[in-house]
This record gives C-alpha cells, structure tokens and sequence, in this order.
C-alpha cells in the first residue's frame, strides 16, 4: 500500500481500472460504528471541538476516534462512554475484536492496534 497523503491512502493499483483510494476519514468512521455496535457502549467520546460541533446540530461519525494509517497497518485510539453497569474489560475487548475485524474487512489494511479508552460512564 503506497501513501500518496496524509489523509488519503492507495489500497489498489490497477493498471486497466485505475486506482482505489480511502482517506483515514473513512477508516476512522468505519472504527466508530463498529464500536458503537456493540452492546455496552453508549456512545463515542470526543474532544471539545467534536463536542462543539455535535451542539450545533451536526453528526460527525469519526467522533472519538484517532486513526494512524501507514504503509504497513493501521492503529485506532478509540475514547468510549460505556453504560453504567457494563464490564469494562469485556465491552472492551469485544470493541476491539469488531473494530478490528470491521477495518480489515471493508479495506483490506492490516490493523496491528486497536486501543481503548474509557472517557466516561453514562447513568440513564
């Protein structure tokens, strides 16, 4: 896999089709549903900024989520609001088998990391 840019990644050359290209966007949107998929989390936590813009009424789907896409592999930082009474080490490590299996289902990269961080515990 050639990197072309920071945001952009080649997956595929094809000489008779041309190129297939996946900006570390997608992969980071990829990441989050497939963790908010899991029974337990309640939602992505995200940085200020993200938390600014979701008040003004805009979804950002990458929200809480940290990608770092090389040549070689992938590495995701997640930051997860779990439900209160969820065990943390098994919402976790589920998380981390879906993001995982979800990235290198839909792109082909090779994730070599998936770490998760428990920002906040949410009470109905």
């Amino acid at each position: 896999m050639e990197k072309i840019d920071r945001a952009t990644h080649v997956l595929k050359i094809d000489g008779d089709r041309g190129e297939v290209r996946i900006a570390d966007e997608v992969v980071a949107i990829i990441a989050g549903m497939a963790a908010t998929d899991v029974r337990g989390v309640a939602s992505m936590a995200g940085n200020i900024k993200n938390e600014l813009v979701s008040m003004m009424g805009m979804k950002t789907l990458s929200k809480g989520v940290k990608v770092e896409v090389t040549d070689t592999d992938v590495k995701v930082d997640l930051a997860l609001n779990l439900e209160f009474e969820a065990n943390i080490l098994k919402v976790s490590g589920i998380v981390q088998d879906k993001v995982k299996a979800a990235i290198e289902n839909m792109t082909g990269m090779k994730v070599s990391e998936v770490n998760v961080r428990v920002a906040g515990i949410v009470l109905e």
